[in-house]
């Protein structure tokens, strides 16, 4: 008995502790793999040309010729071309097989590696279903894996997406040097990830951090000084050698190499091992543009794979080519229980002291600028059409070739999230690239927008239908129309500006009855700025007349509600004689504020809330970091980091302001010269501050636009706001336009300055007891609080330096630009301002869509009928957004097994679009516990929500990429310490409540909607 007992405890340590302790062989995952930047130093044509499309013609050949071998193939945007360009009928029937297998698999599936920092929710969401809908409409895959090796820091936003998904794991690389080493050496790189705190472990995530060593193997070998193990050598541009021959091709593997590289190996592979808690280790075998040569790839390292193995026992290592899932399967089956990490993300992301990846926050600012506005315009499109399509099915805009507009911009757009894209790290031809491909898709949209306005029969317009006949013999005021959309399913009341040639306009809307309006000369003299108040219900477009004049108003009647608005001019202020301010204060007034501007600096001096009656001392202004270019003298600014040669020195000498008092608006123009005595400022700031005209919302928003540049080389340029809130340096800036992240300002022996500073994509803030000030964008910019009270936002950056690396491939950001950023800006108490800003954000990235139809032209013979919008209203909560309103075109069956049967049949898959499923997403905006009232469930009916578009006929609820349907999705489960269950929720009801759902707070819910073919209305 005393025997059986001593057996007991035996089993029961190593039950514990692992049966062979360190004697265990160490299991090794080597995944093969390509890091292929969709842009980045060369374009994709040229990567394409040089290097990417031998990447897939080789893999496919070379996994075919052995059973062990695998892939992953991870950005989808050089797949497709490939697939569509390149591929022959025996590559394509090859890697279906492949596929089907196993071994060739697909991670992420998005079409590039998206950025983490400055990428917007929408946009990561829109590239993933573009890569997830091709490769399930094509092999019936659905990407369960991510591989987000090179991304500049990790956002917690993207596990929550990728867990939307459906995905089991996530992979990350890039974090701060410092953080990743402690977490190494506490064996603390893996964990369970809970992005959301509103949604934790509904939406957790098991994370895996690649150690020191990232996504490369180890380069550096002893005996060769080639490239490690890259037996294919460097990739050759512009042309791929006609011999096969590259530079730094590495020693091949033969009886008297193969020891000396199977003892690297198993070195690195053992060192690697000492940081993760299991006995598995993922090895990536690969790097920036490889395996282009794979042949020579896989028959070097399969004999080396033999060897160790071969000699297991004396390395204590076992060698396997593997897929991410492969390793992923292993480290789930070890049933471990994981430490969770919550909210935090892992940004800002530095890889030396001296080097914080805080400059691409705000580099290329156009880019960032037009990325934004094109995605804005797609969102809006998407839903436009969606509408019509279900109105009109058979209307007269050809399916065909509108679908074919959308995808154009969907590529577009999904192509410049690439984190060496919207970033602006990229080299200039590659920036041009994007900016070339996203313009004109934007033209293509364009097109589409007009043809959806203009061509339905029901929408009368003459003169775009070539029936426009002017009347004879009388001299008539020029008339235009205009017609506006609002993409949101909210009703708004909001001023849109468009630029008129005349200085008196009259405006009225489709029922003929006067608009409010503003007229007054724009800042550059030569046009004008006419501000229209407009009134629109969700998913809306309305019809307005402009009638011109080059004559001042006789009266009321000949200027409808039109104000003309005249400026006030005050003189140019020298910053050297500041030496008494705040003497001469201008109020400038609406409902919800009161703005104090200093005469003697032309500042802004104060802002009051009315109706808090809260003041907070305030000004604005410019200040410029001096950035270091010689390597020697220092560590410098570039691309990607920002590390200031000092502290911050005011950019201007002398300023100048112009009031323009208004009845809708009134703006106030402000002139910031570098120069005492120059003729052209350097920078400005124009704020328009709205009346209310019975709309509280609209009456908090400040709305700023800045213009500035070119700036001088080496200049860093920042807007600085200056407040009396203590703040105490605590900064809050969003992740992704998804959820608010805490920013205390932390304190570091290098670089403190350059660390504190965070990506804002849509908000910020600051805020103390009493007050909160709010700054949402329409881009992206690097934002800190260095003092407290400030918040300074990062707007422009010229950097030129001579590290030869950057020389090399032309990344020193020589920007010489004009950027013209927006700002809107709100302040009030916690409570009030956490009511509005991520609407107003959302209201700031989707701006009414305004349309000229014609030139400024004589009325037209005919008399119109009066035509109101041809689509009833969609309205949400106020705490609902409607995320995506599209029509996909991707044409597989809901039911999972039925696509797969479909796929496997061997019938011609190539498919028509479906154009008759509906995605629909909808987003609640807010946390748990934010607000006592928007921070509900919210249940809505989406049968009755939607019959401004058409019946519903069905409804399925899908996960966040459309691939699968929510019932059937099961991810794994991971044990953590806090024993939470991981439970996948799902909150719509069956029977007579069929299109009921409950939308919580922070969850993102995504269907197909098929509505009735016969809408008659």
């Amino acid at each position: 008995m005393r025997f059986l007992a001593v057996i007991v405890l035996f089993l029961w340590y190593f039950y514990l502790h692992g049966v062979a302790g360190e004697n265990k062989p160490i299991q090794t995952f080597v995944i093969p793999h390509s890091h292929m930047d969709v842009g980045w130093v060369y374009t994709i044509q040229e990567s394409m040309h040089a290097y990417a499309a031998n990447v897939y013609t080789s893999v496919t050949e070379e996994l075919s010729k052995a059973k062990d071998r695998r892939f992953i193939a991870v950005e989808q945007e050089f797949f497709r071309l490939w697939w569509d360009t390149v591929a022959s009928d025996s590559h394509k029937r090859q890697v279906r097989q492949l596929v089907k297998e196993g071994r060739l698999e697909f991670i992420i599936g998005g079409q590039v590696m998206h950025d983490e920092a400055v990428t917007d929710l929408d946009d990561q969401i829109l590239q993933m279903t573009e890569g997830h809908g091709f490769l399930y409409q094509t092999f019936g895959v659905r990407p369960q894996f991510s591989w987000h090796v090179d991304p500049f820091g990790a956002s917690a936003t993207t596990p929550v997406l990728f867990a939307l998904a459906g995905f089991n794991a996530h992979l990350i690389s890039r974090i701060d040097y410092d953080l990743k080493d402690t977490m190494q050496k506490k064996k603390k790189l893996q964990f369970v990830w809970r992005g959301s705190p509103s949604l934790k472990e509904r939406q957790q995530i098991f994370t895996h951090t690649m150690d020191q060593f990232s996504y490369c193997t180890p380069s550096y070998l002893p005996f060769s000084n080639s490239s490690g193990f890259y037996w294919n050598g460097v990739a050759l541009f512009p042309d791929p050698p006609k011999d096969g021959v590259y530079p730094n091709m590495s020693l091949p593997v033969t009886k008297e190499t193969v020891h000396s590289y199977a003892k690297i190996m198993v070195d690195n592979i053992k060192q690697r091992a000492a940081w993760f808690r299991t006995n598995h280790v993922l090895w990536p075998w690969g790097c920036d543009k490889q395996f282009y040569n794979s042949s020579v790839q896989f028959n070097n390292m399969d004999p080396l794979i033999n060897y160790i193995n071969q000699n297991s026992k004396e390395f204590g290592v076992t060698i396997q080519y593997a897929t991410v899932s492969e390793y992923f399967q292993a480290i789930h089956q070890s049933n471990l229980v994981w430490e969770v990490r919550d909210s935090e993300d892992f940004l800002p992301y530095s890889t030396e002291p001296e080097q914080a990846w805080t400059g691409f926050y705000a580099s290329r600012n156009v880019l960032k600028g037009v990325a934004r506005r094109a995605s804005s315009q797609l969102h809006a499109a998407e839903a436009l059409f969606a509408q019509y399509r279900i109105r009109f099915p058979d209307g007269p805009v050809a399916k065909d070739w509108a679908l074919d507009k959308l995808r154009a911009l969907r590529l577009a757009v999904s192509e410049v999230q690439h984190h060496d894209g919207i970033t602006g790290t990229e080299s200039p031809k590659v920036a041009d690239m994007y900016l070339q491909h996203l313009t004109q898709a934007m033209m293509g949209v364009e097109e589409l927008l007009a043809a959806l306005f203009l061509l339905p029969h029901n929408l009368d317009i003459p003169s775009m239908l070539g029936r426009h006949y002017h009347r004879k013999g009388v001299h008539e005021a020029l008339e235009q129309h205009v017609i506006v959309y609002n993409p949101l399913a909210w009703n708004i009341t909001t001023i849109i500006n468009t630029t008129v040639t005349f200085p008196v306009a009259a405006v009225f809307d489709d029922d003929g009855q006067p608009v409010p309006a503003q007229v007054q000369r724009s800042a550059s003299n030569v046009t004008y700025d006419l501000f229209i108040m407009v009134n629109l219900g969700g998913l809306q477009h309305r019809k307005y007349l402009i009638k011109f004049s080059e004559k001042p108003c006789s009266g009321w009647s000949k200027c409808g509600l039109t104000y003309e608005a005249k400026g006030v001019v005050f003189d140019r202020r020298r910053v050297r004689d500041w030496t008494k301010t705040g003497r001469r204060l201008l109020p400038v007034l609406n409902e919800c504020y009161k703005l104090m501007f200093d005469q003697d600096t032309n500042l802004l001096h104060s802002i009051t809330n009315l109706q808090e009656k809260r003041r907070v001392r305030m000004t604005q202004d410019f200040w410029k970091y001096h950035a270091n270019g010689d390597i020697q003298a220092g560590p410098i600014s570039d691309n990607y980091i920002f590390s200031a040669n000092g502290s911050a020195v005011r950019a201007y000498k002398a300023v100048e302001m112009e009031i323009i008092p208004g009845k809708i608006v009134t703006e106030i123009r402000q002139y910031f010269y570098r120069e005492e005595n120059d003729k052209d400022s350097a920078f400005s700031i124009t704020t328009r501050v709205p009346e209310c005209l019975g709309s509280k919302v609209q009456c908090c928003r400040l709305e700023q636009t800045y213009a500035l540049g070119p700036l001088d080389i080496n200049t860093e340029i920042v807007l600085r706001t200056s407040s009396s809130v203590k703040n105490n340096r605590t900064l809050y800036t969003d992740d992704n336009g998804y959820q608010m992240m805490k920013r205390p300002y932390r304190n570091f022996m290098y670089n403190t300055l350059a660390r504190n500073y965070f990506p804002m994509v849509r908000a910020a803030y600051i805020e103390d007891e009493l007050s909160r000030l709010v700054l949402v964008s329409d881009r992206a910019h690097g934002v800190s609080s260095q003092v407290s009270g400030q918040v300074e936002v990062m707007l422009h950056r010229r950097l030129w330096n001579n590290f030869p690396w950057n020389l090399g491939y032309n990344l020193t950001l020589n920007d010489s630009s004009v950027v013209q950023p927006t700002l809107w800006m709100m302040l009030g108490s916690k409570s009030a301002t956490s009511k509005l800003y991520q609407r107003e954000a959302i209201e700031l990235q989707h701006r009414p869509v305004v349309m000229p139809i014609d030139q400024p032209q004589r009325p037209w013979l005919e008399k119109e009928n009066r035509v109101g919008s041809p689509m009833r209203s969609v309205v949400l909560p106020s705490n609902l957004h409607l995320l995506s309103l599209s029509i996909p075109g991707w044409n597989y069956s809901s039911n999972h097994d039925v696509h797969l049967s479909h796929i496997h049949s061997g019938k011609d898959l190539q498919s028509e679009p479906d154009y008759d499923r509906v995605l629909l997403r909808i987003m609640h905006l807010f946390e748990e516990g934010e607000d006592p009232e928007l921070s509900k469930p919210v249940t809505i009916n989406l049968k009755d929500v939607l019959r401004g578009i058409g019946e519903v006929r069905v409804l399925e609820e899908r996960s966040l990429t459309g691939t699968w349907d929510i019932g059937s999705l099961q991810r794994w489960k991971w044990k953590t310490a806090d024993h939470f269950e991981q439970k996948n929720k799902s909150c719509w009801m069956c029977g007579d409540e069929a299109f009921t759902v409950t939308i919580s707070p922070k969850e993102i819910r995504t269907f197909f909607v098929h509505f009735n073919s016969n809408n008659l209305y």
